[in-house]
């Protein structure tokens, strides 16, 4: 999916993004073609929610953002034109969730993503 040439990804931006009140700031490391796989239980890995385009992914964040839940960036690895990050999320009521994200990069900006993610039941 090409190489992370031109602008270098922005770690602190990712760490903003996850850990502010709404998606915008997320959305904006993302190519205008990016496309997100999401694994959980209801998500098995032959059939993942599958995200393509900015517009699609927008609206996931834009639900997201809106519960009420802290995210909080763990740690995050880069490594030429991939990344991998943990986020740690709690609902207000204490459940918690964890996801891991793998992610290819092109021209500093998201072009694939895979989360495998888990909750508290």
């Amino acid at each position: 999916m090409g190489t992370a040439t031109g602008s270098a990804f922005d770690i602190e931006t990712l760490r903003r993004g996850i850990e502010g009140n709404t998606g915008n700031t997320l959305l904006s490391l993302y190519a205008d073609d990016a496309e997100i796989r999401i694994v959980d239980h209801n998500n098995q890995p032959s059939h993942p929610t599958v995200l393509r385009g900015r517009g699609q992914i927008a609206e996931l964040l834009d639900d997201i953002y809106r519960r009420d839940m802290t995210h909080k960036l763990d740690r995050c690895v880069v490594q030429g034109d991939h990344a991998a990050f943990t986020e740690s999320c709690q609902y207000g009521d204490g459940t918690r969730v964890l996801a891991e994200s793998m992610v290819t990069l092109r021209d500093g900006k998201i072009a694939d993503q895979l989360i495998i993610q888990a909750w508290d039941e």
